[in-house]
C-alpha cells in the first residue's frame, strides 16, 4: 500500500458573510451531510477556480473568429 502524501496548510483564508448566506451555507451542508466544512469550502473554491482558468486559457484566435 502506497503511503499518502500529506499537505500541511499553513495559511489563513477568511471571509465574512450575510446571515442569508451562512443559513443558505449551513442548509447546504446540512443537507449533503458535509462534516468537513474547512475541506468542502477549500475544493468548492479551488474547482471554480480552476474551471474558470480552464475556460479563460489564451486561444490563437478569439471566440468571434472562431464563430465565424
Amino acid at each position: 500500500m502506497e503511503k499518502k502524501e500529506t499537505i500541511t496548510r499553513t495559511e489563513r483564508c477568511s471571509f465574512l458573510v450575510s446571515p442569508e448566506e451562512k443559513s443558505l451555507i449551513e442548509r447546504y451542508l446540512k443537507k449533503y451531510r458535509i462534516s468537513n466544512r474547512s475541506r468542502w469550502m477549500r475544493e468548492t473554491l479551488v474547482s471554480f477556480i480552476l474551471k474558470n482558468l480552464d475556460q479563460d486559457y489564451p486561444t490563437l484566435f478569439d471566440e468571434q473568429e472562431m464563430r465565424r
